[in-house]
């Protein structure tokens, strides 16, 4: 039984298949600082670029299927976890890492890369309810359930690699 439901749970992404997804994201994907966060465990043996990698392209395909802003929700979710430490260890702040990454992951964001107010609303917001505020897009929503699908999948080891 367990079996079976990996099978069909299980997603096996081929991310650069998709020539949309590679232009939506190509001036994000290669940035070094990006890059490093294959670096960081993330959830289970899942690492921070991995799971973001899930949480950007899952996102942008259900945007792209419901006709709303995919670019962003691509863009959005691959930084919405750009916070760049080991969370697991030690923090660049005080507080707990589900309340303030968000934070340090848009300021990263804005940072390196230049974000519509779409993707930074996805950023800031991807933890709520934690992050207090409600969401403002729809697209913000999309990213926020996908990342706790992604990150549920992760943790009980059924994405596969």
């Amino acid at each position: 039984m367990i079996e079976w439901i990996k099978l069909k749970l299980s997603l096996k992404i081929d991310f650069f298949s998709d020539k949309k997804y590679e232009k939506c994201v190509c001036d994000v994907i290669h940035h070094e600082m990006v890059v490093s966060m294959k670096n960081y465990i993330q959830h289970g043996n899942t690492n921070c670029l991995e799971h973001s990698l899930y949480v950007s392209y899952i996102s942008y395909m259900i945007c792209r299927r419901l006709g709303l802003d995919y670019r962003s929700a691509a863009r959005g979710g691959l930084l919405h976890d750009f916070f760049l430490y080991d969370w697991h260890m030690r923090r660049p702040q005080k507080g707990l890492h589900g309340f303030i990454h968000p934070n340090i992951a848009l300021k990263n964001a804005n940072k390196y890369f230049n974000l519509n107010d779409n993707e930074k609303d996805i950023i800031q917001k991807h933890m709520w309810p934690l992050t207090i505020t409600l969401p403002r897009y729809k697209e913000s929503f999309v990213v926020l359930f996908t990342d706790k699908y992604c990150a549920f999948m992760e943790t009980v080891g059924l994405f596969e690699k």
